[in-house]
């Protein structure tokens, strides 16, 4: 690790926006840093003067002022800016920077043709659509859920509603009915807007089916809002009216509704494989301040900026791309399969669109890598001045290939951080180097440590993540968990007081941070954890290897253990010999003798979220006699049928073990 692919410009500091807020830090405050990491142990340190400075620098709108900054720092439970009303959609849609006739909003898709929205047209959409939920008995509190992509509606109803104090949740089309329900039949919506289907690449997928069973199991629903977006001719289902009549016009102004600091935003979920998905709850002013603090400081996006991000709206990707008008960012949708008619599709639309932010993941990035595409050779991407990657950790060749294959004047930025604080809290930073696999920094005011098993603080070995002082926006709580009870126990039972991610990180003596996997899915040989990050990068690089996943299975006398591997091969490979001792050796060379598989087998599909998660442990509990339906929501998998060959799998092995005791 650690190879420098690029350091910040000379003048960084006059051309940054964090440099901008240093220098405001200087004449507003009397503080002066060095560097980042000064900076940073302040922002963490004095967690008051960091959020109290991030207010007021971004001159948030307050309709009543807040008595303090952080009453209570008790985790869970702080409690930020008591008494302040403000409003998120007000933020969105103030876009510093902008014009009337600046375009805001630039949508692409494969189901229709391209669409940009200027300033004027966004207030205006946001404008009529708030006049049509009011009309549909919308208010405050009331849950709004949108069945729809990533195109403007989706957008505009998300600030309609939130700018009603209403609370928004949200779902991709290509969920299934039982996701979609497990979800909403949680939050009880009053108003559906979904669409009748989309195009993925050049196959319409019609959802009006799915649309019929949603309603049909949310006994909560007074309204729905039929998108025309498939098939624009076509009519609403009976007993829905059209988006165009909810968007109809009308003389009423536009408005926001002022809420408290911890009012609900939305709701996101976390793609729980157990049980049903968790219902987060954010508020307006915890994602406000963060996402303000993100945009502007880490990823550096202004006025002028094209600001895109590869996300459905069922990821938190979507809530945090779309807050870039807040910053004066314009937004790039994007909605279809972005690997149509090839991989050169999103570096061909950054191209077009001018993309200056291009965010990504890490399995698009080595599917590039894999397939030999050279971006800058098929599309001019000149305007990039950032690359963001997060949802896996992207292992040092995926850096290296950025560099050589995309371009190198621009600042890759890995970052990692979750649904349940709708942000990254580590990532990078305008004033760092980009160092091969690494993450550059903790984010500012996010207090990361890696813990040890006995927890103490760590450097430079792998430790359990944690954050041990409060941040905004952590969840205002769980959805209908009223003594929030399920909200600590997801977070905050290992460790009291400190909320616990769930991945394992080393933070090195410069601040960098490698994540290395989840530390529920951790393989543990002989003693020594080794996190599945790196695993997968060497099985997955090779040519036979489409996908894998590994698990361990641990021995109750103390012994080493199980450790099976499963891949996906590439089409009409079948796993031999061969391949298997060649799987071995890789991972013998590149890692350890320690990481090579006691056995290797070939199944169909790695089963995955619908955020395209890898399900190392439901597999793992199947494995050792789980049944499948306690080990996995069905409802919360992409492929739930890829669970009945680890079923199939588990019960020959329990039958040949009776074998041989027998």
């Amino acid at each position: 690790m650690g190879d420098v692919l690029w350091t910040p410009p000379a003048d960084v500091l006059e051309r940054s926006r964090i440099g901008d807020y240093l220098r405001w830090l200087r004449a507003h405050r009397g503080l002066e840093f060095t560097d980042y990491a000064e900076l940073w142990q302040w922002s963490v340190t004095d967690l008051s003067a960091f959020w109290g400075s991030v207010w007021d620098y971004f001159q948030v709108i307050a309709h009543a002022p807040a008595t303090d900054v952080l009453a209570d720092a008790t985790m869970p439970g702080a409690r930020w800016f008591p008494g302040a009303t403000l409003n998120y959609a007000e933020h969105v849609l103030r876009m510093p920077g902008l014009a009337d006739d600046d375009p805001v909003v630039i949508a692409h898709g494969q189901t229709r043709a391209p669409e940009t929205l200027t300033a004027a047209d966004l207030r205006e959409q946001v404008r009529r659509v708030a006049a049509g939920l009011r009309r549909l008995g919308v208010g405050t509190g009331d849950r709004v859920a949108a069945y729809a992509p990533n195109i403007p509606e989706t957008f505009v109803l998300m600030l309609a509603t939130t700018s009603l104090g209403a609370v928004f949740s949200s779902c991709a089309p290509e969920f299934g009915t039982r996701s979609v329900t497990d979800r909403w039949q949680q939050i009880e919506p009053t108003v559906l807007v979904a669409v009748d289907g989309y195009r993925y690449g050049d196959k319409p997928v019609d959802r009006r089916g799915e649309v019929a069973a949603i309603r049909a199991a949310l006994p909560s629903l007074r309204h729905t809002v039929a998108i025309p977006y498939l098939d624009p001719a076509g009519p609403p289902p009976e007993g829905a009216i059209g988006w165009a009549e909810l968007a109809a016009d009308t003389d009423e102004p536009l408005t926001f509704t002022p809420v408290a600091f911890d009012h609900p935003l939305y709701v996101l979920y976390s793609s729980g494989t157990t049980g049903l998905p968790k219902p987060i709850v954010h508020g307006h002013g915890g994602i406000l301040l963060e996402h303000l603090k993100m945009l502007a400081l880490h990823h550096d996006l202004g006025p002028g900026d094209r600001f895109f991000w590869f996300t459905t709206t069922g990821w938190m990707m979507w809530n945090f791309l779309v807050s870039g008008p807040a910053v004066g960012a314009t937004i790039v949708l994007f909605d279809g399969n972005p690997g149509h008619p090839d991989l050169g599709a999103l570096w061909r639309l950054a191209a077009e669109t001018g993309m200056t932010y291009l965010g990504t993941s890490p399995p698009f990035l080595l599917a590039c890598r894999k397939a030999g595409l050279v971006p800058k050779e098929i599309a001019d991407l000149s305007a990039l001045r950032g690359l963001g990657s997060t949802g896996a950790p992207l292992p040092p060749e995926g850096f290296t290939w950025v560099y050589e294959a995309v371009g190198d004047t621009f600042q890759l930025q890995s970052l990692s951080g979750g649904t349940d604080v709708c942000t990254g809290f580590v990532g990078g930073v305008p004033l760092l180097p980009v160092h091969a696999g690494e993450i550059a920094c903790r984010a500012l005011g996010t207090k990361v440590e890696a813990r040890s098993a006995d927890g103490t603080p760590v450097i430079g070995e792998l430790g359990e993540l944690v954050i041990t002082a409060p941040m905004p926006s952590m969840p205002v709580g769980f959805w209908n968990d009223p003594d929030g009870r399920r909200y600590r126990e997801a977070y905050f039972d290992f460790y009291p007081g400190v909320w616990r991610h769930g991945d394992w990180i080393t933070v090195n003596s410069r601040g960098g941070c490698v994540i290395t996997g989840r530390s529920d899915a951790t393989l543990n040989r002989g003693g020594v954890r080794l996190g599945t990050a790196e695993f997968y990068s060497v099985v997955e690089g090779l040519d036979e290897v489409v996908d894998s996943v590994v698990v361990h299975l641990e021995d109750a006398d103390g012994g080493p253990g199980e450790l099976l591997l499963f891949v996906v091969l590439a089409e009409g490979l079948e796993l031999d010999d061969t391949l298997r001792k060649k799987v071995a050796r890789e991972l013998r060379t590149a890692l350890s003798p320690r990481h090579v598989p006691d056995e290797i087998h070939q199944v169909r599909a790695v089963p995955r979220t619908l955020s395209a998660k890898k399900l190392e442990v439901p597999v793992k509990k199947i494995l050792t006699g789980t049944p499948v339906d306690s080990a996995a929501a069905k409802g919360a998998l992409a492929n739930p049928e890829s669970l009945t060959a680890f079923a199939a799998f588990a019960q020959r092995r329990a039958s040949d073990e009776d074998a041989a005791v027998g």
